[in-house]
């Protein structure tokens, strides 16, 4: 099928979810995860709807950045991101989804008032405790808030998670459970820089159980592009 048939499916996909929990589906955006597509395919898209594009990669958003800038895209990046690269993205990307350090908050905050920017940013938890993923844990999200009040650069709008990967998408339901409960919890605390708008969960794989849960960001890749070298997308 062709990217735009993809995307047709997964807005569908979408609204049936939301029905489920009593939701509007137009308040759930999709980020198409673009990584390893080149520039056209991800452009075909964006013609399709989906004008926010997530990557993973600081040089391949540079790269795609400059070759559809005349697109009304809109960058995130999504992966982890290492500090001394947060300088090549900082005036490019319309949220960085990927914070999970008080190290490369600093970077961040640093780089955005070089550029007298606002750098809006989401906190990564890592709910499942995988060592192979990144992110903070549930324990320690309070006083990483807290810490994040010295930043004047950047505002947390939300927080993001990267399930661990399941051929049933119901056993991961807890994950995303869990998650909607501690955005919630912090949505009621006053944190400076701090507004709990967006929580963004859910990949090809599980999105929606994800948005049954409350996702209002889902991060969808294969479903849109087909199949990589790699799943988590």
């Amino acid at each position: 099928m062709s990217i735009k048939e993809n995307v047709d499916i997964i807005l569908k996909r979408i609204e049936e979810s939301a029905k489920k929990s009593g939701r509007d589906f137009r308040d759930i955006t999709v980020i198409a995860v673009s990584k390893t597509v080149d520039a056209q395919r991800a452009k075909e898209a964006v013609e399709s709807g989906i004008i926010n594009l997530g990557e993973n990669r600081v040089q391949e958003l540079v790269k795609k950045y400059e070759e559809l800038k005349d697109t009304n895209v809109k960058w995130h990046m999504i992966g982890h991101l290492q500090r001394n690269k947060v300088k090549y993205i900082i005036d490019k990307v319309e949220m960085i989804h990927s914070v999970e350090s008080l190290s490369l908050a600093e970077e961040i905050n640093k780089r955005a008032a070089q550029k007298n920017l606002l750098c809006k940013v989401l906190i990564e938890l890592n709910i499942g405790g995988e060592e192979s993923k990144f992110g903070i844990s549930e324990d320690s999200i309070y006083e990483f808030l807290k810490s994040m009040e010295d930043f004047e650069n950047i505002k947390v709008m939300g927080l993001m998670t990267v399930a661990p990967f399941s051929e049933n998408p119901e056993d991961v339901r807890w994950v995303f459970r869990k998650m909607k409960n501690i955005f919630d919890e912090i949505s009621g605390m006053n944190y400076k820089n701090t507004q709990m708008k967006y929580l963004s969960m859910g990949m090809t794989n599980d999105f929606e159980i994800a948005i049954e849960e409350g996702a209002n960001i889902i991060r969808i890749g294969t479903a849109i592009f087909g199949a990589r070298e790699y799943k988590e997308d």
